[in-house]
């Protein structure tokens, strides 16, 4: 495993639209891997593959007991509910908005090997899995900002 550089916003990565993976091979493997480890470095909830320069479709997001979860091609199947809440992004430090997301999702993706899994996640979850779909269509999260929020107010 090996630390990533996050991308940073103004980078076109992050604009981009991201490829379908096809191949679950080693490469998508030590991708992962890779993410897992620059994501618990840099003490984020979540982390798109073109948020380290990889214009595939996967995605790392830390669930509510702490562990994490690989999603590849994943597709926001059904949601519902909506929260708005603070929200930020490792691709662009320091800044945090308020963004309306659903309350609950349920994601269809598939796992590191290619086997499809399905997963429904609520609050905080759900939040990060709309914010890292979002980054493997090009999307930033201060597209649906309503309001920028101070730093400091969220200490």
């Amino acid at each position: 495993m090996a630390l990533r550089t996050i991308v940073q916003v103004g980078d076109e990565v992050l604009t981009k639209k991201c490829r379908p993976v096809t191949d679950f091979n080693d490469r998508l493997h030590q991708l992962l891997d890779d993410m897992a480890e620059t994501l618990r470095d840099a003490g984020g909830l979540g982390l798109a593959a073109p948020q380290v320069g990889v214009l595939r479709a996967c995605a790392i997001v830390e669930q509510a007991d702490g562990s994490y979860v690989e999603i590849v091609n994943p597709v926001i199947e059904k949601s519902s509910g909506a929260v708005e809440e603070a929200e930020g992004c490792l691709s662009l430090p320091g800044r945090y908005g308020m963004v309306l997301r659903p309350e609950k999702v349920t994601v269809k993706a598939q796992d590191r090997n290619g086997n499809p899994i399905t997963i429904e996640a609520e609050g905080y979850t759900a939040r990060a899995f709309c914010h890292e779909i979002d980054h493997l269509s090009g999307h930033l999260f201060t597209e649906l900002v309503t309001e920028y929020i101070d730093p400091e107010d969220l200490r």
